[in-house]
């Protein structure tokens, strides 16, 4: 259906073949264009940079890293270009994290020809393919976060906040990341943030205070635990 102004898009998937398919597929569409693609998160932000495309449709796992991770800074550098999701099995995490990163859509590759052209088309025109019980869990989810012990955690972004819990639970950088879908350098940067903001030096006093979080939320006593930053009486966090 020809346009004197062809949707312009760009495809990142480590999978060349799935590449070759998708941009035959939209280029089939007449008023879609492919201006670039590219195999991993590394190369993909410099290229979207060049082709300033309409519409970025993004692989979220990739070898070194995540289309999430990327449609994060995306979104952050170049706020006009859509972002779509495009991954293999449906995850909850995953739907979060796109949704938190500023993704307007989150498909499945078993996803029909016909529709991923009309979803192209909704994300380019401004709208939205996230379904209303998909945004009620992230609401729910935040919403959530937004109750739990604020004061403590005062100063940190929800994604800080839950790395927080994650260094709690014991996981190392790589496996934050693997959960979070993000670069295992982008979440040592954000410990370093979670570290200066809460004034502490260690990554043990962070594990430590996420403990007592956890602990005061088991009692029901969070309000209670939040006035002061150093933990609750009789706290076994160390000082730096």
């Amino acid at each position: 259906m020809g346009s004197p102004h062809p949707i312009r898009v760009f495809l990142l998937d480590d999978h060349e073949v799935v590449r070759r398919g998708v941009a035959a597929l939209l280029e089939a569409a007449g008023d879609i264009t492919v201006v670039g693609e590219a195999g991993t998160a590394a190369s993909a932000l410099p290229r979207i940079r060049a082709t300033r495309p309409d519409v970025a449709i993004l692989d979220v796992r990739l070898p070194d890293g995540s289309g999430v991770e990327v449609c994060r800074e995306v979104r952050s550098e170049l706020p006009d270009i859509g972002c779509l999701m495009l991954t293999s099995f449906a995850d909850d995490e995953a739907l979060f994290q796109a949704v938190l990163a500023g993704a307007s859509g989150y498909v499945l590759k078993q996803i029909h020809g016909s529709d991923l052209v009309g979803a192209v088309r909704t994300v380019a025109a401004g709208g939205s393919l996230l379904d209303p019980s998909s945004t009620a869990r992230v609401l729910e989810r935040l919403r959530h976060a937004a109750d739990e012990t604020p004061d403590r955690l005062e100063g940190l972004s929800q994604q800080e906040r839950q790395i927080v819990a994650l260094i709690g639970e014991g996981l190392t950088n790589r496996e934050i990341g693997q959960r979070l879908y993000l670069a295992e350098k982008t979440v040592k940067n954000y410990v370093s943030h979670v570290l200066a903001t809460l004034g502490l030096q260690r990554r043990t006093q962070v594990a430590v205070l996420a403990t007592e979080i956890r602990t005061d939320e088991g009692r029901g006593g969070a309000t209670g635990a939040a006035g002061s930053a150093g933990g609750a009486p009789g706290g076994h966090r160390p000082r730096p």
